[in-house]
């Protein structure tokens, strides 16, 4: 029996170890793909034995997929109203948390287009414009809203190729598929696309507000490291982060 025993205690402490550690998929709208690397790096940091996934795409399929019983156990949208419909489906481990506010920018790799604005979107010279596709991804819905806003939908229309996401949309602009593209300022402030190419700030009057917030998901409910990083996301260094990629966040609108 004494034998037992300190195999038994090392199993106890192996398992405890391990569901302290946790693991968490977090499904995340595209725009979030650069600040949310970075978030994750310096949470990981402090929590090391943690493990932290994400992945990236549209906030409207991300919504369908939780509904479906896909396995996220965060949920973070560009539009807050998909969280919060799965919260009142039940779906919810945690009430809806307001994240951000994102904005809306045009963005070219081959032209100035801190130069440009709605209106040289209909100039002939511009045969291709990329936005988001406006059924299920927030910032293509945005994109259609302040060109029809503009008066500008018509013209434009013809012109559009549709990403399944923003990161997608950008991808159309970096690769030439499209002259330019109506991307997250997010994005366009990522070093990455910064070195490539201005951008010009869409006025925000011409679109509905990209409120954004996130949950964790009812299969997260007793996950600890889920709640960690949900509480992560309210830090200091989590809030430096958002704010350097152009996010406005909550606290902070009133003042923009």
């Amino acid at each position: 029996m004494h034998f037992f025993r300190p195999l038994l205690l090392a199993g106890v402490l192996l398992f405890a170890a391990s569901a302290h550690a946790g693991k968490i998929t977090v499904a995340a709208a595209a725009d979030l793909k650069f600040a949310m690397d970075e978030i994750v790096t310096t949470f990981q940091q402090a929590h090391s034995a943690g493990q932290v996934e994400v992945i990236y795409g549209s906030s409207g399929k991300f919504h369908t997929q939780i509904q479906q019983g896909a396995p996220y156990d965060l949920y973070f949208s560009a539009d807050i109203a998909f969280p919060r419909a799965l919260a009142k489906a039940g779906l919810a481990a945690s009430e809806v948390k307001p994240y951000a506010l994102g904005r809306i920018v045009l963005w070219s790799a081959g032209m100035d287009a801190r130069q440009m604005t709605l209106a040289s979107l209909a100039d002939a010279k511009i045969a291709r414009v990329a936005i988001a596709n406006p059924r299920h991804a927030p910032y293509g819905k945005r994109a259609e809203e302040a060109l029809r806003a503009s008066g500008l939908w018509g013209k434009v229309e013809p012109k559009l190729v549709y990403g399944e996401n923003i990161a997608h949309t950008a991808q159309f602009v970096q690769t030439g598929n499209a002259q330019v593209g109506i991307i997250a300022l997010a994005l366009a402030a990522s070093p990455e696309l910064a070195r490539k190419g201005g951008y010009w700030l869409i006025p925000d009057d011409l679109h509905a507000p990209l409120e954004q917030g996130f949950i964790i998901t009812r299969r997260a409910e007793n996950n600890a490291l889920a709640r960690q990083f949900a509480d992560y996301m309210g830090s200091k260094a989590a809030r430096a982060v958002m704010t350097r990629y152009g996010f406005v966040l909550p606290g902070d609108a009133a003042s923009k």
